[in-house]
């Protein structure tokens, strides 16, 4: 009887001792969200298992026309930083955001990445030698005219994405400095795996500066500009081809010898699938927003090596 009591009375006193504080390797995890998933590889890479990486634009969905649902919103009210990436429903929405919690910090991992012009082509006489340059040397296919709207697509050149883990980085440092060396060694491992990439895709496209891929939805500019390549857009400003523009299409594609067109899945492949039968071709997936974004590009820049002409 007096060692059952003997238990009981230890018991207590264990529930009554205070609680020791976490250590620094069981620290809850920082939440983040990020707008489309190459940032959350981005930011895991960085941050490992210290941060808790939410995506805005589901797979499958279109983040030029993405709204968030309750549900999300919810979640933005509970999390410590906001990884913008210039994307077209970030203008819109980052305010909104913004007011379901003043406290959470937004990073523009864009920022001081210089952007090109979407230009909005006619798709008529190329201009110069061969290709017509837009500001910041990117090269779209076409006469050139027109400025259009500043392209977002910054995640998809190995350079580029060198700055954003910059900013990632110092986010993360100035929320969470008692992780300082975890954070800086992974960044530092981070980079030089984009240095690789970007050295294995420069191998890839060596001697083939100049040639041309055509796609649906121009989001390949900075990669193309990375490795000295064109792109050939279908579509001009979020815009279905009129039947002019896709007998122009047509001719250009035939003159060239090109034999497939790239589509992403998040868009219609109908007017693509069009095209590519009158070229005798064939319509083949790039997905500019898959989570592995280093696989992806390494998988990507093997279609375009195989396709441009």
């Amino acid at each position: 009887m007096m060692k059952r009591i003997g238990k009981i009375l230890l018991g207590a006193a264990f529930c009554l001792l205070p609680a020791l504080p976490a250590s620094p390797a069981e620290a809850a995890a920082v939440k983040v969200f990020v707008s489309i998933a190459p940032q959350k590889y981005f930011v895991q890479k960085i941050a490992g298992d210290l941060a808790e990486v939410s995506v805005l634009v589901p797979a499958g969905a279109d983040p030029h026309t993405f709204e968030p649902k309750p549900r999300q919103m919810v979640e933005l009210s509970k999390t410590a930083l906001y990884f913008a990436v210039g994307i077209d429903f970030e203008k819109t929405w980052l305010k909104k955001i913004s007011a379901t919690n003043p406290k959470m910090r937004i990073v523009r991992t864009d920022e001081g990445i210089p952007k090109i012009a979407m230009a909005a082509h006619r798709h008529g006489r190329e201009s110069g030698p061969e290709r017509a340059a837009a500001p910041h040397g990117h090269v779209q296919d076409g006469d050139g005219s027109g400025a259009g709207s500043p392209d977002p697509h910054v995640w998809l050149s190995p350079a580029l994405v060198r700055i954003q883990a910059n900013h990632i980085l110092r986010a993360f440092l100035s929320l969470d400095p008692a992780h300082r060396t975890r954070y800086e060694d992974n960044h530092a491992r981070f980079l030089a795996r984009i240095d690789a990439l970007h050295a294995e895709l420069t191998s890839l496209f060596a001697g083939r500066k100049g040639e041309r891929f055509m796609v649906f939805h121009p989001s390949w500019g900075y990669f193309a500009d990375a490795y000295g390549l064109g792109q050939i857009p279908v579509e001009i400003e979020g815009k279905e081809p009129k039947p002019a523009l896709l007998r122009k299409l047509i001719r250009r594609a035939r003159e060239r010898g090109i034999r497939v067109i790239f589509v992403q899945p998040q868009f219609s492949a109908k007017s693509a699938e069009l095209l590519a039968r009158e070229i005798g071709g064939k319509v083949v997936y790039a997905d500019p927003l898959a989570e592995n974004w280093e696989e992806n590009l390494r998988e990507v820049a093997r279609k375009f090596q195989a396709a441009a002409r």
